[in-house]
């Protein structure tokens, strides 16, 4: 074996050796994170339950997590006032994805539209700006009164909730994308459409679905606002009714389950995203490296 042989050996060792240093420490990491997590959850919950049995505070208003668990599990047994709990989830569920689909998909059309075309945003930016200004929380007043307690009020919130946060990556993303690509696209003869969507749309596509995991959650927010404020079933009457019977633990029983509505949406998401940004290399990112 002759000595660049041998040399090339000892670097793809040493390299070897490296990363499966690297790779260990990862795992620690990754383990200490964890650790961490759990760490601070039980001692929260830990806490709270302490403080409640102790009468450190009054579990008539902040109530405990066993009661809260205990409200859970009546919920999924016996069922909810208003009927089965699956039920109830389902139909948020639905209002809020009906409503992400509707706005997410608008506010990418028109922010590409707007994005693309200067005299529409010119002439429409200020509407957009003053239709952005309203609080849209108090627009679920005015779709009750319109559109009644069923899921189409509710919807619609959920569609205002989340227009304008799509509307506003899609729009920045497309005004982002490399002019000199769009130029020599054109040089090329693309057709503008050709632009649009061979250029534009795929240089903006991570703006749009950063966008998503925001305008998700809002959608969510529209649809248990609009539920609290009128409706025949859903998680947000659940709190209502909660609170109008001063059910501290129903309340929080009912928010429980809107957090792993919301963590279920936010894997899904990212999954997608994923899948459609495969073309991107990795990133890594060190917190405190």
């Amino acid at each position: 074996m002759n000595t660049s042989t041998t040399d090339s050996f000892a670097q793809e060792t040493e390299l070897r050796r490296l990363e499966l240093g690297a790779q260990a420490k990862m795992r620690m990491r990754n383990t200490l994170v964890h650790t961490l997590r759990l760490l601070v959850l039980v001692v929260t919950l830990g806490g709270w339950e302490l403080a409640g049995r102790m009468h450190w505070i009054d579990p008539f208003f902040f109530s405990m997590p066993s009661l809260i668990v205990d409200q859970i599990w009546v919920w999924v047994t016996d069922g909810t006032s208003q009927g089965p709990l699956w039920i109830q989830v389902l139909i948020t569920l639905e209002e809020t994805a009906l409503g992400f689909l509707i706005g997410a998909v608008g506010g990418v059309i028109a922010g590409i539209a707007l994005g693309r075309n200067k005299l529409l945003a010119d002439v429409f930016s200020i509407y957009i700006k003053i239709a952005n200004s309203v609080p849209r929380v108090v627009l679920g007043s005015v779709f009750i009164i319109a559109l009644g307690l069923g899921m189409a009020s509710k919807v619609a919130l959920a569609v205002v909730m989340v227009f304008f946060v799509v509307f506003a990556n899609a729009f920045q993303g497309v005004r982002e994308a490399d002019r000199n690509l769009i130029a020599n696209a054109h040089i090329l003869g693309a057709s503008r459409r050709q632009v649009t969507f061979t250029v534009v749309l795929p240089s903006a596509l991570s703006w749009i679905l950063a966008s998503l995991h925001v305008s998700f959650g809002f959608a969510l927010v529209g649809a248990v606002v609009g539920e609290f404020l009128g409706s025949k079933q859903g998680i947000g009457l659940l709190i209502s009714t909660a609170q109008g019977a001063f059910n501290a633990a129903g309340v929080f029983a009912a928010m429980i389950v809107l957090a792993a509505v919301a963590l279920a949406a936010e894997y899904l998401i990212t999954r997608i995203e994923n899948l459609l940004l495969k073309w991107r290399p990795p990133q890594f990112t060190e917190i405190g490296h």
